[in-house]
């Protein structure tokens, strides 16, 4: 059966016209095609091109009037027109040798080009010649794979994967991304080689890894990445998570949910809830430090003391070795270590000293612990799950009422330090940082507003005894 995808785009049209008036055999692949066929938009395009690629590409590049960005290396160029990212490769093949990071690239045949692709529902070609535009090469029944939703691989699952391991990720990723099923014979090739993941970059791993993480439903690549065992060595934090511990107390046996488990389940709730990639990440790192804090109590049943602030004090080394950008560190470690927060403040009673506390705390990522909080109630029971709901929606109303008469959106003491210096001559000290936490403090309990002149006026009250203090305090920890 003969496929042709309508090629109305003015761009690659006029790039199908110079490939014909150059005498270029060129043809569009990949996801383009894919998408296509799936009534899909997309314009990232990837043109394979018979003979030199790069000469082809700077060609475009002139036509278009824009620049061409080459990868010597690796044959290709990138030519960004418009809304359009072009890249163009010429027909090849790539291979991993044992224990390297980075693939050796040679020449090969179009039909080469399309065997060393990751998925046979990638391996799609669609012909810019005029007289067969759009006319899709399919030599392994990729269109009948996108039918079935199924990824499978055009040559022998271990063959395909050892060209590049990072394919295993990918596999991952396209599961989540099209909702698409992994052949049984592909899962099993990634599980007797995951381990060879490790062989690539870590730049690589971690952006396929946020790639699942921003797919509409992240659980199903996570899911595969920790059955094929991938996870234990892409992030072994998160696989650590699965299993259920059993103890037998009396004549009854206890038991806690599977984190890994429930952690999807969370994750999947935000997805529905917020594209931000970075609250997806700190909702798979909200119950990170269960396992390392898990403790049976008798009569109390399993506990998980501190693991909120456990799990923030771990993200500084994950954001490392994972090369993700620090930038997002900060925030990642707010969500993690106040994630319960809300509901305490309903356990506990919703005080105003509590509400200020949380609002700094929080900043500008109120909204979005807030998200977290709902995502993560996983109650079967509809009627407990709403009343969670009304909690949070009672604290989350008291947190922008009293931010809001309270100022707290970017909170710290109106009397800063140059100031306190001036006033009391001391040089830049802890115990200058005393006096304007005990500043602060003073505000978040609600004893004096946030105004500059009151907490000025209370300053000059309570400074003798703050410097004391301070001393102490500075004395104390040295000691």
């Amino acid at each position: 059966m003969t496929i042709t995808i309508d090629i109305t785009d003015a761009v690659l049209l006029r790039i199908a016209a110079l490939a014909h008036e150059h005498h270029v055999r060129a043809h569009v692949v990949g996801g383009y095609v894919r998408d296509a066929v799936m009534g899909r938009a997309r314009t990232d395009i990837d043109i394979t091109v018979e003979g030199d690629a790069l000469v082809f590409a700077r060609k475009v590049a002139e036509l278009f009037k824009t620049k061409c960005v080459e990868y010597e290396r690796f044959r290709t160029a990138l030519v960004p027109i418009g809304d359009h990212h072009i890249e163009f490769v010429g027909t090849r093949r790539e291979e991993y040798h044992e224990n390297s990071r980075k693939p050796v690239v040679v020449e090969g045949t179009f039909e080469d080009d399309l065997r060393r692709r990751d998925f046979t529902v990638n391996a799609l070609a669609a012909d810019l010649h005029p007289d067969r535009l759009g006319q899709v090469v399919d030599l392994f029944d990729g269109a009948k794979d996108i039918e079935k939703g199924l990824l499978r691989t055009p040559l022998d699952p271990i063959v395909t994967m050892s060209d590049d391991p990072l394919r295993m990720m990918r596999a991952a990723r396209f599961a989540s991304q099209l909702g698409f099923t992994v052949d049984p014979s592909l899962v099993q090739a990634m599980t007797s080689m995951a381990e060879r993941i490790t062989i690539i970059s870590q730049e690589r791993v971690t952006d396929e890894f946020l790639k699942i993480l921003a797919s509409d439903r992240p659980s199903i690549g996570l899911k595969i990445l920790q059955e094929t065992g991938l996870m234990k060595f892409v992030f072994p934090e998160v696989h650590n998570l699965a299993g259920v511990d059993l103890v037998t107390a009396g004549s009854r046996e206890y038991g806690h949910k599977d984190v890994f488990l429930h952690t999807l389940q969370v994750v999947d709730n935000v997805a529905r809830m917020s594209d931000n990639v970075w609250l997806r990440f700190a909702t798979l790192m909200h119950d990170v430090a269960k396992p390392r804090t898990k403790k049976f109590i008798e009569g109390t049943g399993w506990t998980f003391h501190g693991h909120e602030e456990v799990g923030a004090r771990w993200q500084q080394k994950i954001f490392r070795r994972m090369k993700l950008p620090m930038h997002h560190l900060d925030y990642v470690e707010s969500l993690v270590r106040l994630h319960q927060r809300p509901m305490k403040l309903v356990d506990e009673g919703v005080t105003d000293s509590a509400i200020r506390r949380l609002a700094v705390q929080a900043g500008d990522a109120i909204a979005d612990l807030f998200t977290l909080c709902r995502a993560d109630i996983t109650t079967r029971n509809p009627s407990r799950a709403q009343k969670y709901l009304r909690n949070y929606d009672v604290v989350e109303q008291k947190l922008i009422d009293v931010r809001e008469r309270d100022q707290l959106r970017s909170f710290q003491s109106p009397v800063r330090g140059e100031e306190i210096m001036q006033i009391t001559g001391l040089g830049p000290s802890r115990e200058v940082g005393y006096i304007k936490w005990m500043i602060e403090e003073a505000i978040l309990d609600g004893i004096i507003p946030n105004d500059e002149e009151q907490a000025r006026r209370y300053m000059m009250d309570n400074l003798e005894q703050w410097k004391v203090d301070g001393r102490t305090a500075l004395f104390s920890r040295r000691g």
